[in-house]
């Protein structure tokens, strides 16, 4: 008797286990990442940067001004910040300002000390900002 039982309750009990644990992956899923103030202020001050440099954003081989890779890094920004995926600057930096999310080619500055990762170039930068505050 016994044994019929834990045939009977075993399938129960699993499939018990299944729901619960969609519904905390949903409910841990639904949480939204938040970015902090301070992470806020970092992105802020990389845009910043980004659009008052002299340097030329080159991405899938065309060169743009600042002002306009700025643009282009905010949308990008938005879009990840929709799906919760950003942070921090690093987040920001490796998601929004690396690469195409197109074709996967790394994004890359060129100023007048030459040519650079825009990854390293922005994460030097964030060095220099943290350091100042």
């Amino acid at each position: 008797m016994w044994i019929l039982k834990v045939a009977v309750t075993r399938p129960i009990f699993r499939q018990w286990l299944i729901t619960a644990s969609i519904g905390l992956f949903a409910v841990a899923g639904g949480a939204q990442a938040q970015t902090t103030p301070q992470a806020d202020q970092e992105i802020k001050g990389l845009l910043d940067f980004v659009a008052r440099s002299e340097c030329k954003f080159v991405r899938n081989g065309s060169e743009y001004p600042g002002p306009e890779a700025r643009a282009h890094l905010e949308k990008k920004l938005n879009y990840l910040e929709g799906k919760d995926l950003v942070n921090s600057a690093e987040d920001f930096i490796d998601l929004a300002a690396s690469k195409s999310s197109m074709n996967g080619k790394a994004y890359e500055v060129r100023c007048s000390a030459g040519v650079q990762p825009t990854s390293t170039w922005l994460k030097t930068e964030l060095q220099r900002q943290r350091q100042l505050h």
